[in-house]
């Protein structure tokens, strides 16, 4: 939902009044912690209050984040702790941060946040990590095909503090930016309007030959060549508009990004592919961070882990309880409400997958962009070092009992 729409309870017009008195951020913030339908009065309430205590004193230091797409609504249903960690911030520093929390797009959008961040235009961003390769190609480095057997190993990598080394040391050398946390997902093919009438995807070859709209990375593009799903670049804006008219038969992304972002009714199928990784991640400035004094830079540390620690549980229960990513979809789910069907391939299929594509079973297609990746990194074979830490943990483990680490202590 965007701020245009209608809050639970609370109109458009409402809840600018409200942001009109108390700010746009102090309005956000108390109307994340509310949740569900929201009276105007008790808005208003949690918006004075939360005002109020935002207020108490002068900031030191005053950060703009920019949060692409993401507001209030629908950071319950794809839970990628932006709001957790702002709100986190301003407590843990007793008011010495102040973030001036901008989404809906009104600063910058997926495809932008990471190069306002790095013209200093805004001091921290939230947008895929795919999405921000074309601003960043370091980040590139995560989208090996089936380098992560799901999404347990995805957050014990973030953990990990081999993820300094493979992952945010690099990426801050690079293009100057401190990779925070981020949300997991594995990308899969959404499939359009043209599937709605069609058996729910059982086997690997009915998705050959489909036409999907890809992001800005470049390797998850190989991945999709590999796998005959004719990747197409379509913007993340104009994509719900593709699925809808059958231009593309399918996007690859994850299932909560397809609930979050009102997808939902255009899509007939969530395909869990699993074949490279969805990341909503949180990052900001290193030069920004750099400027801070050291008390508030362990506050940044502190703020980030405890939004990683909150993301790894809270998404993993709103995949299922609000999002509807479970077979049988749970009633009352966005899925559900919207006749979305998950379609969970067989361990075989995705076998099938891995081998078609994967730098394991595959390496020629992959070898210039891992040489590539690899000069940046200082010389270590990426996708080695990544496919050693993710498998540290047992293919099967629910994402949710992964224990959290604070991955710049080592």
């Amino acid at each position: 939902m965007k701020i245009s729409d209608k809050l639970d309870g609370v109109s458009r017009r409402e809840f600018f009044q409200v942001a009109g008195r108390y700010g746009l951020s102090s309005t956000l913030f108390a109307a994340s912690a509310l949740g569900g339908t929201v009276s105007l009065s008790a808005l208003a309430s949690a918006a004075e209050s939360t005002y109020e205590k935002r207020y108490k004193k002068e900031a030191k230091h005053t950060l703009k984040f920019g949060a692409s797409g993401f507001n209030a609504r629908n950071l319950l249903i794809e839970r990628a702790g932006c709001l957790e960690f702002a709100r986190d911030l301003e407590e843990r520093t007793d008011g010495e941060i102040r973030i001036e929390f901008i989404g809906d797009n009104q600063i910058c959008g997926q495809l932008n946040c990471v190069e306002k961040t790095q013209n200093g235009i805004v001091d921290i961003y939230a947008a895929s990590t795919q999405n921000s390769a074309g601003g960043a190609p370091y980040l590139n480095v995560l989208d090996y095909a089936y380098v992560f057997p799901g999404r347990a190993s995805q957050y014990h990598f973030l953990y990990s503090p081999e993820s300094q080394k493979i992952l945010r040391d690099p990426l801050e050398k690079r293009h100057g930016l401190k990779f925070l946390f981020s949300h997991c997902e594995l990308r899969g093919i959404q499939l359009g309007q043209s599937f709605a009438d069609k058996p729910t995807v059982t086997k690997l070859e009915e998705l050959f030959g489909t036409k999907n709209r890809v992001t800005g990375t470049q390797l998850g593009r190989i991945a999709m060549q590999l796998l005959n799903l004719n990747p197409v670049p379509v913007a993340w804006e104009e994509t719900l508009d593709g699925l809808k008219t059958g231009l593309i038969d399918g996007a690859e992304t994850w299932a909560s990004a397809v609930a979050y972002a009102n997808m939902s009714p255009v899509v007939s199928q969530s395909v869990d592919l699993r074949f490279f990784c969805g990341t909503e991640h949180t990052a900001m400035s290193a030069k920004v961070f750099d400027s801070l004094e050291a008390n508030l830079q362990d506050s940044v540390m502190e703020s980030a882990y405890l939004a990683q620690v909150h993301v790894q549980a809270a998404n993993e229960a709103a995949l299922v309880k609000t999002v509807g990513f479970s077979d049988p979809v749970m009633p009352g789910t966005l899925f559900a409400e919207n006749d979305v069907r998950p379609a969970f391939l067989s361990d075989d299929q995705i076998k099938m997958a891995e081998e078609m594509c994967s730098p394991e079973f595959n390496p020629e297609p992959w070898a210039q962009w891992r040489e590539r990746i690899n000069n940046w990194a200082g010389g270590m074979d990426t996708y080695a070092e990544l496919y050693r830490v993710a498998r540290e943990v047992p293919a099967d483990m629910k994402p949710e009992n992964v224990e959290p680490r604070r991955w710049w202590k080592g």
